[in-house]
């Protein structure tokens, strides 16, 4: 087997391809251009770099088309090399893309970026899209935005901050009524919210579940409640580390009431276990906190 071979078919083959032959399906609500989650049942894989790389968000495990086979149905390479030319041809389902196109990003780093950004405005148009879509209270939007994690975006959306312990912004969840998706070359951290130095960090999986878990215990002043925006990098990791590991912590595992949501809840009991800090599942009484806020409001 040449290497050019390996490499000619490492082009022509994306990892769309084995994982819609391999009875995946893409979750549209969770996708955006750059990053394409699949499913098939429990399992979760994000398509990357324009189908030619993959990550589980649940474990470490990440690669190319080849390591994709052996990830999903072990063997070694030479198995996964038959497999994946016997993909030659095989055209995967194009998703139906409800969001619109990113606008073009200026030629300025991450934090420079953020700092262009007006701060919503009662009335404005993210702070409509939380109010009236969310149905995140004012008090709790007015207080994101003195904590200066809250940004307008294009077209009615939200940026909520990521940043590191120094306060440094890394990168923002974007959300909107039609878009869905992470800064354009930024890194995921943790969304914060509340009590800087609190002793109680809840963590959920987006930003609006962290604001939304908020108002749905009044702000609790011992708590801060953070986001991981869906994903666990090594710099999350180390954020948590960084939090979690301050005396008389305790972790609570606030993420979504889905399989998902539980392999979240298993790597943040271990990673309790390795700081020795307290630990507790605090599980949404819908699919998420934002649809429990919802619900109530509704009542």
């Amino acid at each position: 087997m040449e290497k050019k071979d390996i490499e000619e078919l490492r082009g022509r083959v994306g990892c769309a391809a084995v994982l819609e032959t391999g009875g995946f399906a893409v979750d549209l609500k969770e996708s955006t251009r750059k990053a394409v989650k699949y499913r098939r049942g429990d399992e979760i894989i994000i398509v990357i770099h324009d189908g030619k790389g993959w990550f589980d968000p649940l474990s470490d495990a990440k690669g190319d088309v080849y390591s994709l086979v052996r990830h999903l149905d072990g063997g070694d390479f030479l198995e996964a090399f038959v497999q994946v030319a016997s993909l030659v041809g095989f055209v995967p389902s194009e998703p139906e893309w409800r969001r619109q196109s990113r606008e073009p990003e200026p030629d300025q780093s991450v934090p420079e970026r953020w700092v262009a950004r007006r701060k919503p405005w009662r009335g404005s148009a993210t702070w409509r899209y939380l109010r009236d879509e969310r149905h995140i209270p004012e008090q709790v939007i007015r207080i994101a935005i003195a904590q200066n994690v809250l940004r307008e975006g294009p077209r009615g959306s939200m940026w909520a901050a990521h940043s590191d312990a120094a306060g440094i912004v890394t990168g923002w969840e974007e959300r909107g009524p039609q878009w869905r998706g992470f800064a354009a070359g930024g890194g995921k951290m943790l969304f914060r919210f509340g009590t800087a130095t609190a002793t109680r960090i809840c963590v959920t999986e987006a930003a609006i579940d962290a604001m939304s878990l908020a108002a749905i215990e009044r702000i609790r002043r011992d708590t801060l409640y953070t986001s991981t925006g869906g994903g666990w990098s090594p710099a999350t990791d180390t954020a948590l580390r960084l939090v979690g590991g301050r005396p008389n912590t305790r972790l609570v595992a606030a993420t979504d009431a889905n399989p998902q949501g539980e392999a979240f809840v298993s790597r943040l009991r271990e990673l309790a276990g390795e700081l020795a800090c307290d630990f507790e599942r605090l599980r949404p009484l819908a699919d998420d906190w934002n649809a429990m806020l919802q619900d109530a409001g509704s009542a």
